[in-house]
């Protein structure tokens, strides 16, 4: 009998705190999974934020500390055989089996490559999780007569709609990207579509069932891109780019509530940066600013505008070119412009035609630009912010172009001058974390070595995580760990031992490790940390390791 099935087991086993606002329900087995996953989309949980399905466990996001405490305790009194979950819709995908490494999976099973197509198109697949990228959904079988190993060496590009297999998952690439499954066939069917009400065609819960054929037929309306893009009425109020510097993106507050459909939350890095720039030009604490690093961003007024700049601290310059028609901002062309000094974290005014320039911070590393009424841009899945990652949003900013003041404002007035929070430097900058989910794969000399060294920030460092060198971390246990939902702040342990502490534009599943996660209200902070700055960690109060033999969960 299948213990995962069996209405004695049909409980959460354990639940492991992951940093301060979510939690880890450890299940026995798929069927639990989505059974929970069910169960707390139906009804959610007080304080749930997102539900996040993976192989074994299912991770709840939470409003807060106390919130996430409380699902501790109430998750394992979830009895999950109280209703049976309805099957999701079933979903019918054409593919052409023609795939690169169908003979080889043909060998690695004993089927051939015959038997392989009959095999994957014989059973019905579950779409147990999503991850990796949107729309791309972790498919389980009815059997494992399929399961095969990733390939020793990963593909640098792997086409949009290849069928793919790995472990006993299979799987769709909705959009091109690297890629170690094996690959099968392909499809047209297209995986993401954001025009569409469910954007993912297969969402967790779903059932899909792959049909052989031998051409496949693009779906009118397809994914193709129009011949000529549609014209953009002109921009009368707003913001002209005449320098990006290193890069600058349009953020707000993210997309919460997506990790199903394999969306991380994104949005700005240094979250109250942005809350306290809008706060100061009157918008809404969500409206849309302009979020750049390393200073060098210069942008010209369209209209009278009110700005705001909060982050790191930076020199903040005002042009105002002599001649009122020399609005481009390229050069002076000889003439004499105006120029005055503007604090951080008070609003002023940019007139039409005069330009802002903002310096290199002199600590920290990203500044918030707020506009009065928020940028305009196109909303995807209710949040205009950039995610460098799965590619959705606006695109990086770039010279020349303009951005549209919006009117996502909550108040006539403009606020107050605000005080900002001391901002990191090159020196080393102290976090608290809090040990596990996975801290029991590291004995207690790797847990101490985490704590006790200054960590230094790589220029490989980007939104989706930020690559820290020192002295390795080693674990105490072989094989590998089944994919699983993370979180911001989560600090991941690959093979070689550097951590890597993801930021917002993070995948929302990993199969490394996670030894600790910084807690909540210090994100802000580890996010202004320069490259080439240094981090130490330390066990956040009331949060000391348990036993390397011990599972870090959630006491009653």
């Amino acid at each position: 009998m299948d213990t995962a099935t069996s209405p004695a087991t049909a409980r959460v086993l354990a639940v492991r705190p992951v940093g301060t606002t979510a939690v880890l329900a450890e299940l026995s087995g798929l069927h639990d999974v989505l059974a929970l996953q069910a169960l707390l989309l139906e009804h959610p949980l007080p304080g749930q934020v997102d539900v996040l399905a993976a192989a074994q466990t299912v991770m709840v996001k939470a409003d807060s500390p106390a919130a996430a405490r409380r699902m501790a305790a109430l998750l394992p009194e979830m009895d999950l055989t109280v209703t049976a979950h309805a099957d999701g819709k079933l979903v019918v995908i054409e593919a052409v089996y023609d795939g690169e490494d169908l003979a080889e999976v043909g060998r690695l099973t004993g089927l051939g490559p015959d038997g392989v197509v009959a095999a994957h198109t014989g059973q019905v697949w579950t779409v147990a999780f999503g991850g990796f990228a949107p729309g791309f959904g972790y498919m389980v079988g009815e059997n494992q007569s399929l399961e095969v190993p990733r390939r020793s060496s990963p593909r640098t590009a792997v086409p949009a709609g290849s069928v793919a297999l790995a472990g006993n998952y299979s799987a769709v690439y909705p959009r091109k990207s690297p890629g170690g499954w094996q690959l099968i066939g392909r499809t047209a069917a297209r995986m993401w579509d954001l025009s569409r009400e469910q954007p993912a065609l297969a969402a967790p819960g779903d059932r899909v069932q792959f049909k052989a054929v031998r051409e496949l037929v693009e779906v009118s309306g397809g994914a193709a891109e129009p011949a000529t893009a549609p014209s953009m009425p002109p921009v009368h109020s707003g913001l002209r780019i005449l320098a990006p510097g290193l890069q600058s993106l349009v953020q707000d507050l993210g997309r919460p509530g997506h990790a199903g459909l394999g969306v991380s939350t994104a949005g700005a890095l240094d979250r109250s940066s942005v809350r306290r720039a809008n706060r100061l030009v009157g918008n809404q604490p969500s409206a849309a600013v302009v979020e750049s690093v390393a200073g060098g961003l210069r942008v010209q007024a369209v209209g009278d505008q009110v700005l705001a700049v909060t982050g790191a601290p930076s020199a903040l310059t005002v042009v105002a070119p002599s001649d009122p028609e020399d609005v481009a901002g390229e050069s002076d062309g000889g003439r004499l412009r105006q120029v005055r000094e503007v604090p951080m974290a008070i609003p002023f005014a940019l007139l039409d035609g005069e330009t802002l320039v903002i310096g290199p911070p002199d600590r920290g590393f990203r500044t918030y630009l707020a506009v009065r009424g928020g940028v305009e841009a196109d909303a995807v899945l209710g949040s205009r912010s950039t995610d460098t990652m799965s590619g959705i949003g606006p695109e990086p900013l770039a010279a020349g172009q303009l951005l549209e003041a919006g009117a996502a404002t909550s108040s006539n007035v403009v606020g107050n001058p605000e005080l900002q929070p001391e901002y990191p430097d090159a020196g080393v900058t102290v976090l608290d974390i809090v040990p596990g989910p996975r801290d029991d794969w590291f004995d207690a000399a790797a847990l101490e070595s985490l704590c006790s060294q200054d960590w230094a920030v790589t220029p490989r460092s980007n939104r989706v995580g930020m690559r820290l060198a020192g002295e390795p971390l080693r674990r105490s246990r072989d094989g590998e760990l089944p994919s699983e939902g993370t979180m911001a702040g989560a600090l991941q342990i690959p093979p070689d031992g550097q951590p890597v502490l993801f930021l917002a534009d993070h995948p929302i599943t990993g199969g490394y490790p996670v030894i600790g996660v910084v807690v909540d209200q210090q994100l802000d902070r580890a996010a202004q940390v320069p490259i080439g700055g240094s981090i130490r960690f330390r066990w956040a109060p009331g949060h000391a390791p348990a036993s390397p033999d011990t599972p870090n969960e959630v006491s009653n």
